[in-house]
């Protein structure tokens, strides 16, 4: 597989894997460094990509067209998740985000009853029907999504979210700044951009606003073992246990011994930003 210099920057994430974060950082490092920030989501569209110079191109279901990965010039950025935590992030903003950025959270449906999706899930009587809701509708699209993945792809760069919010010297994003071709100078303004718009750099926790502020709280890795209910996880290693192998964040079925009492906490969000409890993170 031939290549060239890096010139289409490709940015894929998932919901709740640190969609809102990465949508901040990249547009604010396309306006630092002039480079074009172009979201592609309707596969129709890739024509909307420069025919020449560099851009960063994003999509936040990691769904780049075929072509692209052909060309000796493109280079992918990919991030996953834990699905257990996307699962608990995903419910939690589903119920409760009042904004009106994610279409299909809001619009009446006739498999609902004429209900929203977030009406449907406001209604459910308890946190395990919520979860098993959220696990057999929106999930069950994200796992489909980060399962389709081209994975060991010659260009392109597979990270996980827990390790990136755990990145405090930014070795991991100088990685993917070098990947993408970036030289020394642009590498130190990038990388600022990051820690600064990064929960262990210079992001306030409660300075956040607009999209940021209705998708951002702990962010913190693992949160599974001590917030799934025990029944969830049961039908959740039934559903996708081999999943979990599949990515790489199991290696057995054996982690339902790994399950803690549930504690009442602060909410996440999956973004790798802070906010209000009601609110989630990052994703």
């Amino acid at each position: 597989m031939s290549s060239a210099p890096p010139r289409i920057l490709c940015v894929g994430t998932h919901h709740k894997t640190g969609t809102v974060w990465m949508r901040r950082v990249w547009r604010l490092i396309g306006e630092a460094l002039d480079i074009p920030f172009v979201p592609v989501h309707n596969p129709a569209k890739w024509d909307k990509i420069p025919a020449t110079g560099r851009v960063i191109v994003v999509n936040w279901a990691s769904a780049f067209a075929p072509d692209l990965f052909e060309q000796p010039d493109a280079r992918f950025l990919h991030i996953i998740r834990d699905p257990r935590d996307v699962l608990l992030s995903g419910a939690r903003y589903h119920e409760n985000s009042p904004g009106r950025q994610e279409r299909f959270l809001h619009g009446p449906r006739d498999d609902l009853g004429g209900k929203s999706y977030q009406q449907h899930l406001q209604a459910l009587p308890t946190q395990e029907a919520k979860l098993d809701f959220e696990m057999q509708n929106m999930h069950l699209q994200v796992v489909k999504e980060m399962l389709a993945w081209p994975y060991g792809h010659a260009r392109a760069m597979d990270l996980r979210y827990e390790d990136l919010i755990e990145d405090h010297d930014c070795a991991l994003f100088i990685g993917v700044l070098r990947f993408f071709g970036f030289d020394q100078a642009e590498i130190e303004v990038a990388r600022q951009i990051y820690y600064d718009n990064s929960l262990f750099g210079g992001l306030s926790p409660d300075g956040g606003t607009g999209r940021t502020a209705t998708h951002v709280s702990s962010g913190k890795a693992e949160q599974w073992p001590a917030k799934l209910p025990r029944n969830t996880a049961e039908r959740y290693l039934e559903r996708h246990g081999d999943d979990l192998i599949a990515l790489g964040y199991e290696r057995d079925t054996s982690w339902l011994a790994r399950l803690a009492p549930v504690e009442e906490t602060a909410s996440d969000d999956g973004d790798g930003l802070t906010a209000p409890q009601q609110s989630e993170n990052v994703a």
